[in-house]
């Protein structure tokens, strides 16, 4: 069995607000989650749609890609998947 990792973007459709993860879970799955109020934020901010998500066989590579999305020019390229998604 072939394990994979996954970061995602979720989309608040109270707000706007986008939200970044990484999960070794189904993105799917984690949306569900978020949307049951696992933390503040979630629980503040739901209910989220699953706008996009990235696979990744290496744990370390999908870390990276969450790092650079919660980075300023991950920021930026966030509002623009979120403004056409």
């Amino acid at each position: 069995m072939v394990i994979m990792f996954y970061v995602y973007l979720l989309k608040s459709l109270k707000n706007n607000k986008s939200y970044v993860g990484f999960t070794g879970k189904k993105p799917q799955e984690r949306l569900i989650e978020h949307n049951s109020g696992g933390n503040n934020w979630t629980r503040t901010n739901k209910p989220f749609e699953l706008i996009y998500w990235e696979k990744f066989f290496c744990k370390k590579d999908a870390l990276f890609r969450e790092k650079f999305f919660k980075s300023g020019q991950g920021k930026k390229l966030r509002k623009i998947i979120v403004k056409y998604f």
